[in-house]
């Protein structure tokens, strides 16, 4: 039976409006707990909303339906944007995000899945989620399972080597249900990846491990849904998505800065100065 989200029509301006809304949601929620990591958050919003509104099979009811598809966070410090992900449709109550990181949330900084419903993989220890990601493609052929793996890395987590043993792996077995995406926004915690350890040439160390590399603009709703639908048709090897992103799109204060990775929030003016960066306001929905 095909349990699945309701997937709207895509509509491009409701999507950009609801874009808006989770930039500012997540900009309420980290500046209520004190500190976050906004920026690889941000760049993220249009890529997870895409994969839940239009592409992941789902069925919030039942979040541990064995005919899902998974998705593995291994950048685990994005929680953020998947948790307005999972509120949004539907897996726990929207209340639950003001208590991001607070004491006896269900919410904590990094993904969570002992907690949170709808989460397919505890992750923060970086360099580890697209390992586990392989193990699930891998079981799920065993299984004879129809449903795609995905998997979201960070591009300064690329620097992790087991990210590169994972890579060996899912080119060895062929894991054609497995979709990694790099959340290439050039920065990491203390820099721009280029200047700390570059990562290029990228798309051909992925394709030197067996993989297909398709490469896209990670903030351009028809270029992601068309990139994704094209990784998930590649038969024989898994694909890589190289997703060009800007991180903390949207806040002025810290886009395409490093001091966006964990921005510290120590008093009302600071939250203040937060909020009113963005380009748009929203609702707060608790």
């Amino acid at each position: 039976m095909d349990k699945t989200t309701t997937q709207p029509a895509f509509d491009r301006a409701e999507f950009d409006r609801m874009a808006d809304e989770w930039r500012y949601i997540m900009t309420d929620m980290i500046c209520r707990a004190g500190s976050g990591h906004l920026g690889g958050a941000f760049s993220l919003v249009e890529i997870v909303m895409t994969l839940y509104y239009r592409i992941m099979r789902t069925d919030p009811a039942n979040p541990r339906w064995d005919e899902r598809d998974r998705l593995v966070l291994s950048k685990g410090h994005a929680a953020p944007v998947l948790y307005l992900a999972l509120a949004y449709q539907g897996f726990f109550p929207m209340a639950w995000l003001k208590t991001l990181n607070a004491d006896g949330t269900r919410l904590p900084s990094h993904a969570d899945a002992r907690y949170v419903p709808g989460i397919d993989m505890t992750t923060g220890s970086l360099g580890q989620g697209l390992s586990c990601a392989c193990g699930a493609a891998h079981a799920a052929r065993l299984d004879g399972k129809k449903h795609n793996v995905f998997c979201i890395i960070g591009d300064g987590e690329s620097n992790e080597g087991q990210n590169w043993e994972a890579a060996m792996f899912a080119g060895h077995h062929k894991l054609d249900n497995l979709v990694a995406i790099t959340d290439y926004n050039k920065l990491q915690i203390d820099d721009f990846t280029d200047k700390l350890l570059t990562l290029e040439p990228l798309c051909d160390k992925w394709r030197a491990f067996g993989w297909e590399v398709f490469e896209m603009d990670g903030h351009d709703w028809d270029v992601i849904y068309k990139t994704i639908n094209a990784a998930i048709a590649v038969r024989g090897k898994p694909a890589m998505i190289i997703a060009h992103t800007i991180k903390a799109k949207g806040c002025c204060l810290v886009e395409n800065k490093p001091e966006s990775h964990n921005i510290k929030v120590p008093d009302q003016a600071t939250y203040d100065k937060f909020l009113n960066s963005l380009t748009a306001k929203a609702t707060l929905p608790y």
